[in-house]
C-alpha cells in the first residue's frame, strides 16, 4: 500500500510539473510580439553594396581563360620564328605575340581574344601582310584583363 501512495505522489508530481511547464512557455509565447522598422536607407544602401560586388568580381576575374589567338608561323626554323614575331612585334605593337616550342615546331601566335570573330579580324590584316603563309585562328588559353568602368 505504501508503495502505491509513493507511486501516486510521483505521479502527481509529474503531472504538476507538466502544467507548469506547460503554462508559463504559453504564458510567455503570448507577450513576444516584434516589430521591425526598416530604414528607407538600407535599401538604397543594399544597392550600392550589390553594385560594389559587381565589380569587384569583374576586378577578381582578371587571369586565364579560354579563348583565340592568331598562329602566324608553325616550323623548325627557330630563327625565322624569332623574325617573324620581331616583326609582328613591330607592325602590332598593341598585341602580345608568343613564341612557344612544341617538339619539333616552333610556333608564333599573337593576341589575348575572348571570340573568335576578334580574332578573324587581326587574321585578316595579318593575312595580307603574309599572303604565302598558313595563317589561323586557334583555341588556346589566353590572358584576360577586362577594363575598369570609372564613374
Amino acid at each position: 500500500m505504501a508503495a502505491n501512495r509513493r507511486t501516486a505522489h510521483t505521479s502527481m508530481k509529474l503531472v504538476l510539473l507538466i502544467l507548469i511547464a506547460f503554462f508559463s512557455t504559453a504564458a510567455f509565447a503570448q507577450g513576444d510580439i516584434v516589430k521591425v522598422y526598416k530604414d528607407p536607407r538600407m535599401e538604397v544602401l543594399s544597392q550600392k553594396q550589390a553594385e560594389l560586388n559587381k565589380r569587384s568580381k569583374t576586378v577578381a576575374s582578371r587571369g586565364i581563360r579560354s579563348g583565340y589567338r592568331i598562329q602566324v608561323y608553325n616550323a623548325q626554323d627557330r630563327v625565322v620564328a624569332n623574325a617573324v614575331k620581331s616583326e609582328l612585334l613591330r607592325r602590332f605593337p598593341d598585341q602580345k605575340t608568343y613564341l612557344l616550342y612544341q617538339a619539333p615546331n616552333f610556333r608564333v601566335r599573337i593576341g589575348n581574344f575572348l571570340s573568335q570573330k576578334d580574332a578573324s579580324q587581326l587574321r585578316k590584316m595579318i593575312a595580307a601582310l603574309y599572303p604565302d603563309r598558313g595563317i589561323f585562328v586557334v583555341a588556346d588559353r589566353v590572358e584576360y584583363n577586362p577594363p575598369i568602368d570609372e564613374d
